[in-house]
């Protein structure tokens, strides 16, 4: 699996809506949907997510995601 950067481009108001997305979950680790607009932001992610990425359409993307997992957890 390539560690290459992948680059994502959001709209300003997509950039916003997210980042008040993330942030409530950050405080509060819950997360919820409060607006129709997350969801949207959301689904736009997923799409330009799923543009870049071709380990979901792989046999062994069951073992790319737990490795990147693995990879981004916190070291304690």
């Amino acid at each position: 699996m390539s560690q290459a950067p992948v680059t994502l481009q959001l709209s300003a108001d997509e950039a916003l809506v997210l980042f008040e997305f993330l942030g409530r979950f950050s405080t509060r680790e819950v997360l919820r949907i409060e607006d129709q607009a997350e969801e949207r932001a959301l689904w736009n992610l997923e799409c330009l997510l799923e543009r870049q990425l071709v380990e979901p359409f792989t046999a062994g993307y069951a073992q790319s995601l737990a490795a990147a997992r693995e990879r981004l957890r916190d070291r304690v």
